[in-house]
């Protein structure tokens, strides 16, 4: 993605972007041959973290101590202070507190996902996420870590009709009696294809498994193709050849079965 793209995606300006790199919040990205800067949905992640973080207020020093600390015991701390100096904010302080109450409720208790803050109907999935990989006998898929961030990603750029389009699909689809464990089993398969070839026989079967658990209503109404190519293009640059073969040919069976 280009600087512009990744701007248009997360819901800010391009200067923000750049003033995001000078301050050193955001890292310079690689550069191409041309000059231009490109960027991955790693960035994107973090952008959109840094833009969740503004929202509620907090400055800009802060968010630097947020993203180089502990995100848990440190954003509690930060919200605190906010929480204080809301109270004090007559003519802001209804709508922000509200944002806030939910931020709190997951940070005291030990309920914030190190992609927060996010909004009260992911962290409710994040929660189940993590309670099924407590339950596993080694450690969390890396997979799944990955899944989480573009979640956090979703839930910060779509618009809110299709926040709650997309939330509500993930959870009929984890609802499901032993769909969450069979989640991780996806999880644990797309790992163990990181150093596999495309053409392997595991990719089709895994792609198989992954449209099966998919909801049918995961693209749009009238959807003809996958997400805008920019996107989907940084996406699947973050995975090894042989997974970006399975999620993308998982949606193409998605979208035809959706037909």
């Amino acid at each position: 993605m280009r600087i512009g793209e990744i701007a248009a995606l997360v819901g800010v300006t391009t200067r923000a972007v750049r003033h995001y790199h000078h301050l050193g919040l955001l890292p310079e990205p690689v550069r191409l041959p041309n000059g231009y800067r490109e960027y991955t949905v790693r960035d994107a992640v973090l952008l959109a973290r840094i833009r969740r973080l503004t929202e509620l207020g907090i400055g800009l020093d802060e968010v630097r101590d947020v993203l180089a600390e502990d995100a848990g015991r440190d954003l509690v701390e930060v919200l605190e202070e906010l929480d204080a100096d809301l109270g004090r904010q007559e003519a802001l302080i209804h709508e922000r507190r509200a944002r806030l109450a939910p931020l709190l409720d997951q940070a005291r208790e030990g309920r914030l996902p190190a992609e927060g803050p996010v909004s009260p109907m992911l962290a409710e999935l994040f929660g189940d996420m993590a309670r099924a990989s407590a339950a596993l006998p080694g450690p969390e898929p890396a997979m799944a870590a990955k899944d989480r961030e573009l979640l956090a990603l979703l839930d910060t750029v779509a618009p809110a009709a299709e926040q709650e389009r997309l939330m509500g699909a993930m959870r009929r689809m984890t609802e499901a009696p032993g769909a969450m464990e069979q989640a991780y089993a996806l999880y644990e398969e797309l790992d163990a294809l990181e150093d596999a070839d495309p053409a392997d026989p595991r990719v089709e079967r895994a792609a198989q498994r992954l449209a099966d658990v998919l909801p049918d209503d995961l693209m749009p109404a009238g959807t003809d193709g996958p997400p805008q190519e920019g996107f989907l293009d940084a996406f699947l640059a973050d995975f090894s050849p042989a997974q970006a073969a399975v999620v993308e040919r998982a949606l193409r069976l998605v979208m035809e079965r959706a037909r």
